[in-house]
């Protein structure tokens, strides 16, 4: 019988956007996969379409209200006890924490925790954000015990930190960088004519650096410097970080940037970028967009910051700049639009960087072989 998988992740179009490649090859590797997440944008049935089994969880992401919490868990044990999955594969928090619980009442085998970032648990300072780091790490502590249990990171520098603090084994890690890039689907592509487009594409949070990107514009275009500046994607309403829609039109009201909503199409859309920004200061595990954008030979101006490193090399492939400082930002942006042959020589760099370490196929041959590794070949 071929071993069951059950991947539980927050919310659906997380899922069908970051993972679902990943269900497909594992699937056509022999094995029974079925994912199990909320229901946010309706994009459960385009997971369906794809060949993947779908079942729906009421878990709500930003949810502090106790009994739905707990009503969650018992759902998660209902879950695993009616599936009997032989492997479950915990994505994002509330996943993780939640579903380790459930999986040691159900008995559930083994199970791996992809941790895609440390997220808002591990974002703010003063008091309140220690206690709430000291807290969380006990949380994950708990929840990535076990001999049969496997915790994949995005990136080195949160391993590094989550072993240094004895909140798992070092020995139960692995890093698979992000969740891969289809380098035949994002592909090089010239530079259109005109004048240069700085593109940010990202889910639209104050913590992405949106509010950074636009002051950054102000300062070029005061300073007389060529450039259109896009924003690419829509507010996270379920998120209390999101933009509001009504400062967004006033940025595009003012003639600062052009808003182009959700797009589906994101090789073309890069292809008509000149630089690819992403000034976030959120506690990223590895950005998609970067390694599209790498993918696309499109030159990157990110924060200095885990996640980001992780991709762009300073002056090779891109620009990192210091996290919310919208004047370091604007010169390194200002640089790349005044110099066309170091952005068609840093896409190229990126280019080659996607093909030989964040391809698709190389992450899916990476988690296979974890999942091989726990369930005994």
């Amino acid at each position: 019988m071929n071993a069951r998988i059950l991947m539980v992740v927050n919310i659906e179009w997380y899922f069908r956007s970051h993972r679902l490649g990943l269900a497909k090859a594992l699937a056509a590797h022999g094995f029974d996969v079925t994912v199990a997440a909320s229901v946010e944008r309706g994009e459960a049935e385009a997971i369906k379409r794809e060949g993947v089994r779908f079942l729906p969880l009421s878990l709500r992401r930003r949810s502090t209200n106790p009994v739905r919490e707990v009503l969650t868990i018992a759902e998660l044990v209902r879950l695993y006890r009616r599936e009997r999955p032989d492997l479950v594969h915990h994505v994002t928090v509330k996943p993780i924490l939640y579903g380790s619980i459930a999986a040691r009442l159900a008995g559930t085998p083994a199970q791996i925790n992809a941790i895609p970032g440390l997220g808002y648990l591990f974002l703010g300072h003063g008091f309140r954000g220690r206690v709430r780091r000291r807290l969380a790490m006990q949380a994950y502590k708990w929840a990535l015990a076990g001999q049969r249990s496997r915790t994949i990171f995005q990136n080195a520098e949160d391993r590094r930190l989550f072993v240094a603090h004895d909140v798992v084994r070092e020995d139960q890690t692995v890093v698979i960088r992000g969740a891969g890039v289809n380098v035949q689907k994002f592909v090089p592509r010239p530079e259109p004519p005109g004048l240069p487009l700085l593109m940010l594409a990202s889910r639209l949070l104050w913590d992405k650096g949106v509010g950074d990107f636009v002051e950054a514009v102000r300062l070029l275009k005061r300073d007389g410097v060529p450039c259109r500046a896009i924003i690419v994607g829509k507010p996270d309403t379920e998120n209390p970080h999101a933009l509001p829609v009504e400062v967004l039109r006033q940025w595009e009201a003012e003639g600062i940037v052009e808003l182009w909503g959700h797009q589906t199409d994101m090789p073309n859309v890069l292809s008509q970028a000149a630089v690819v920004v992403l000034p976030t200061f959120y506690p990223e595990g590895l950005p998609k967009i970067l390694l599209e954008a790498a993918a696309s030979a499109r030159p990157i101006v990110a924060t200095d910051v885990p996640g980001c490193r992780e991709v762009v090399r300073h002056g090779e492939n891109g620009l990192l700049v210091p996290r919310r400082d919208p004047g370091a930002l604007a010169g390194a942006l200002g640089e790349l639009i005044r110099d066309p042959q170091r952005r068609a020589a840093m896409g190229a760099a990126g280019r080659a960087r996607a093909e030989e370490e964040f391809s698709e196929e190389r992450v899916f041959a990476e988690t296979l072989q974890v999942y091989r590794d726990l369930l005994g070949g």
